[in-house]
C-alpha cells in the first residue's frame, strides 16, 4: 500500500464510520473503483481503532461517567440503579452478539461477505430499512394525521431487551455495506426511540467492539506480518481527525434533519454497482487482495 493510498483509505474511513453507509463498503468501493488491492478486513478494522479513539474523546464524559459509575456499582449495590451503571451493563450485553460472530464468522468476513454483489444488495436493503424507520420516526415526532406527536424513547428507557437488538443489529455490520451506524441507528428508530438517543447508544455500544477487534487484527496482523505499518498508521491517524469532525457534524445533523439523503444514497449506490458487475466494468471481486 503506497502512501497516498493510505492518506484517501483514511480519509473514507473517517468521512464514512460514522454515517449510515459503511465504511468497510466504501473503503472497498474505492480500492475497486481505483484499481488498487483490497484493503482488507484487517485495514479496516486497524483504521477504525482511530475513529473510535475520535468517539471516546467526543463522548469523553458520558464514557468516564459511566466507567465510574459501572465500577461502583460493583462494589455498591445501591448504585446498581443508576443510570450511568446500567448504561455500562447494556453496553456490555449489547457488544455480546458481535463479540462472538465477529470470531465465529471470521473466515466469511475476510471472504465471501466482501463480494461486491453482497455489498451492493446490504447497501440497498439497509437502505430502505433506515428510510422506513426514519419515515416512523418522522410521523412520531410531527403526529400523524389526526392524532398528536407521539414522544419517542430516551436512554434512560433503555432496557436489557433493547440492549441486546440493538447488539444484533451491530453484528449485522460485520457484512460491509450494512453500517454499523445504519443497522443500530435503525433498530433504534424502530424500537421507538429517538434519533438523538439512537445515535448516541450506536456510538457508545461501538467503542468496547471496534476496539477489541482492532487489538485482534493488531496481535494477528504482526504475528502474520501482512499488514504495511506506516501507511496504516498514517491512514489510522487521518481516520482519527475527520472522524472526530464527521461526529460533531452528525450529532448536530441528525437533531433537526432527516435521514433520507443517506437512505436516496445508498440505494443509488448499490443499484449503480450492480449495473457495473452486470455489465462485466466491475468484477465483483475487483482488486481483492491475495491474502
Amino acid at each position: 500500500m503506497s502512501w497516498f493510498e493510505s492518506l484517501i483509505l483514511g480519509l473514507v474511513q473517517g468521512l464514512t464510520e460514522f454515517l449510515p453507509v459503511s465504511s468497510s463498503a466504501h473503503l472497498r468501493l474505492t480500492a475497486a473503483f481505483a484499481g488498487w488491492e483490497d484493503p482488507g478486513a484487517a485495514f479496516t478494522a486497524i483504521t477504525q481503532i482511530g475513529t473510535e479513539t475520535a468517539v471516546l474523546i467526543y463522548f469523553r464524559k458520558d464514557i468516564a461517567r459511566i466507567v465510574s459509575a459501572w465500577f461502583r456499582s460493583l462494589t455498591n449495590k445501591a448504585m446498581r440503579q443508576d443510570h450511568d451503571a446500567q448504561m455500562g451493563w447494556l453496553v456490555i450485553i449489547g457488544s455480546i452478539p458481535i463479540g462472538v460472530l465477529g470470531v465465529t464468522l471470521k473466515d466469511q468476513i475476510e471472504g465471501p461477505f466482501r463480494d461486491l454483489r453482497v455489498t451492493a444488495t446490504t447497501l440497498i436493503v439497509m437502505g430502505i430499512i433506515l428510510g422506513v424507520a426514519d419515515r416512523l420516526a418522522a410521523r412520531d415526532e410531527i403526529g400523524g394525521k389526526h392524532r398528536a406527536a407521539r414522544e419517542r424513547k430516551t436512554l434512560k428507557d433503555l432496557s436489557v431487551k433493547d440492549g441486546l437488538i440493538y447488539g444484533v443489529c451491530q453484528a449485522m455490520a460485520l457484512v460491509p455495506g450494512v453500517s454499523r451506524s445504519g443497522a443500530t441507528i435503525s433498530g433504534g428508530l424502530l424500537m421507538g426511540y429517538n434519533r438523538e438517543a439512537a445515535a448516541r447508544y450506536s456510538f457508545l455500544l461501538a467503542v468496547p467492539a471496534v476496539l477489541a477487534s482492532g487489538a485482534f487484527e493488531l496481535k494477528d496482523a504482526s504475528e502474520g506480518g501482512h499488514v504495511s505499518w506506516g501507511p496504516t498508521a498514517f491512514a489510522t491517524v487521518i481516520a482519527f481527525v475527520v472522524g472526530y469532525v464527521v461526529i460533531a457534524w452528525f450529532m448536530k445533523f441528525i437533531t433537526t434533519k432527516s435521514f433520507m439523503p443517506f437512505v436516496y444514497y445508498r440505494i443509488a449506490l448499490g443499484i449503480l454497482i450492480i449495473v457495473l458487475v452486470s455489465m462485466g466494468a466491475l468484477s465483483p471481486h475487483a482488486a481483492e487482495s491475495a491474502g
